[in-house]
């Protein structure tokens, strides 16, 4: 080829490199004895030639590559919009826009022909030089945090928070919840810049009662409990035998009398028995203890009825003449009149037997207990007759005695007594 262009007087000198399809003739080689330096075409197959400064100058047509002074082939793309998005015009041919392009460990996301780098997760550094494996708490250095926290990595995530003892923003800064009680609650106190109960644990005794006075604790003993309210509260009583006399109950701890306030009825009288008060009416009074006592009438010896069935009441009096209640069976009727009365046999002598006389409201022999000793009875009609037996003389309503020799015949014959209910 050398040879041949000399022997034209054409000298080929390649200014950059091949691929860019240029070619450039030297000036010195030959005298033009033409008037176009193109013209014939000294390129090769689709190539384009254009003369500067007198010389011809070979390239590839656009779209194609190679040698200008042979051969130039079609190329796959000429811009990177001819290339899928994941792919680049590199030389005229789509090339993966990621290869070469991001640093070790780094990922590659291909958009819009062009490679982004990133570290994957967990991961830190250049992602166009290289990615390294990340310690968790790097996330808080520096911190993202303000002042007065702390930074942690949880769940790969920084999460600020104030220190203790501080509140705020962790994001803007933390400041001290209290620098004096009166930036507390009006039952709060400031202790190591936090805001505390003034009545937290351990300021009173743990059954004193605590309240708190321009942010500070006052502690006091219940209502019925003694001692130091800083130290212990005792209770007034555990039992009966704590009590003094004037209070004798044990109640909820506390010595009570059972017998104080309105706890029985009027005018009554109130006996305390342990807890229990025991209410009862004076002697000379009556009525309902719990509600009140009046004067006792003597009407009130027979409310309520202490007679038995059938037996009615009536004020009386005893063998020592004080007033007491008298029971007595209702006409008609027989019995204990304490406890029952019944019905009678009889109310009339009609209603017994002709020997019978009603007595009592009970049918009784007429001669029973009517005739002297010895003496003989006979009934007729209800009476009594008595009479002294043959041999025999006397009184037949006292006695009859045996007759002696030549002593009178008269045997004396009366007639006996018969004995009715006086409430026939």
């Amino acid at each position: 080829m050398t040879t041949c262009l000399r022997m034209l007087g054409l000298m080929a000198v390649t200014i950059g490199p091949i691929a860019e399809g240029m070619i450039v003739y030297n000036p010195m080689s030959y005298t033009n004895r033409y008037n176009d330096p193109c013209s014939p075409n000294p390129c090769g197959s689709n190539t384009q030639c254009r003369v500067a400064d007198g010389r011809p100058v070979c390239s590839c047509l656009p779209g194609h590559w190679g040698n200008p002074l042979t051969y130039c082939q079609r190329g796959e793309c000429e811009v990177n919009q001819d290339c899928p998005n994941s792919k680049a015009c590199r030389n005229y041919n789509c090339e993966d826009v990621c290869a070469g392009q991001c640093g070790r460990n780094a990922d590659c996301t291909p958009r819009n022909h062009i490679a982004v780098c990133s570290c994957p997760a967990r991961y830190t550094g250049d992602p166009s030089v290289a990615c390294r494996q990340m310690d968790p708490q790097e996330q808080c250095y520096p911190s993202p945090c303000g002042q007065n926290t702390k930074c942690e990595v949880v769940n790969d995530v920084p999460v600020c928070s104030c220190l203790p003892g501080y509140i705020g923003s962790p994001f803007s800064g933390c400041r001290h919840e209290c620098d004096s009680d009166y930036d507390c609650g009006s039952t709060q106190m400031c202790q190591q810049y936090k805001c505390v109960s003034a009545c937290s644990a351990g300021t009173c005794a743990s059954t004193a009662i605590c309240d708190v006075r321009n942010h500070r604790p006052t502690c006091s003993c219940p209502k019925g409990y003694f001692g130091d309210p800083y130290v212990s509260c005792r209770a007034e009583c555990l039992a009966h035998s704590d009590c003094p006399p004037d209070r004798p109950a044990c109640s909820g701890e506390r010595c009570v009398n059972p017998c104080a306030g309105n706890v029985c009825g009027v005018n009554a009288n109130c006996e305390a028995r342990g807890a229990t008060p025991i209410c009862s009416c004076p002697r000379t009074m009556t009525g309902d203890p719990f509600v009140r006592c009046r004067p006792f009438e003597p009407a009130d010896l027979c409310e309520p009825n202490p007679c038995g069935e059938n037996a009615r009441c009536q004020p009386g009096h005893d063998n020592t003449g004080k007033e007491r209640p008298v029971c007595t069976c209702v006409p008609g009727y027989v019995g204990d009149a304490l406890t029952r009365c019944r019905r009678g046999e009889c109310t009339a002598d009609i209603e017994c037997r002709h020997d019978q006389a009603c007595v009592d409201y009970q049918c009784k022999n007429v001669c029973a207990g009517q005739c002297g000793v010895d003496a003989e009875c006979n009934a007729r009609n209800r009476v009594a007759t008595c009479s002294c037996p043959p041999g025999y003389t006397g009184d037949a309503l006292s006695r009859c005695y045996p007759k002696t020799n030549g002593g009178g015949s008269s045997a004396g014959r009366y007639t006996g007594r018969v004995y009715y209910n006086s409430k026939k």
